[in-house]
């Protein structure tokens, strides 16, 4: 088993070990928690208690996180011509279709979502063993299919996020970053549980939010007191 080293285990001594934090009080200890001589990305994980190899149990979604993750989101469009102006004044990062498809093909990925119109999707089928490993395949579920690209594009830009439970009922996602005042981590926090509670399915039994955690990047964990923070 490997050691940890001296930051981390100072970082980790500021957890009182055992303790479920509230999320207010997770919000104020995490930037102490940062290891990284950079701006930490705040991460959340969610334990459900639901089997996502039912297919009436895959919880999936996105939010508008109020404060947005920190970051300047790279926004691919692939749009036809009569849809590019609308994508570029959204502020899309790139903005094409085949010499993008192309680039993509070759194993180009510098983007973190892409945007299509729904005429489109039969020319990005070929690349879906590409983009979904990755997460970048647009989906009308998500909003990255649609005929509005702009509005899509903008969403994005402005804090909205996908989310997708992982093969063992984990949801893990960034909200923000170590920089981050308390009172707008809670808020990203609360409007990202809000949202995973309310897609509940039908057939989860039990419990269905197990467990909390807010660390930052290659921080320690602190375990959040669910029952305060479902409410």
């Amino acid at each position: 088993m490997s050691k940890k080293g001296k930051k981390y285990n100072e970082a980790a001594s500021l957890i009182e070990a055992g303790k479920e934090y509230s999320l207010e009080e997770a919000a104020e200890l995490i930037g102490k928690t940062s290891l990284v001589n950079f701006d930490a990305s705040v991460d959340i994980d969610v334990r459900l208690g639901v089997d996502p190899r039912q297919a009436d149990q895959m919880v999936r979604g996105n939010v508008s996180l109020p404060h947005g993750v920190g970051k300047d989101v790279r926004v691919l469009a692939l749009v036809n011509p009569a849809k590019q102006e609308e994508a570029k004044q959204a502020g899309a990062d790139h903005v094409g279709l085949d010499e993008y498809i192309e680039k993509l093909e070759s194993g180009w990925s510098d983007i973190d979502v892409i945007v299509a119109t729904p005429d489109v999707m039969g020319k990005l089928g070929k690349l879906g063993r590409f983009l979904g490993p990755r997460g970048l395949m647009p989906n009308p579920k998500s909003g990255t299919v649609t005929m509005e690209p702009g509005k899509a594009i903008k969403e994005v830009k402005a804090g909205k996020i996908d989310f997708r439970v992982d093969k063992y009922g984990i949801l893990h996602t960034s909200i923000g970053k170590a920089s981050f005042s308390p009172d707008k981590l809670v808020d990203n926090a609360k409007a990202f549980i809000n949202t995973v509670i309310k897609l509940r399915p039908a057939s989860a039994k039990g419990t269905y939010v197990k467990s909390i955690y807010l660390s930052t990047t290659m921080g320690p964990s602190i375990t959040i007191n669910r029952t305060v923070a479902v409410k």
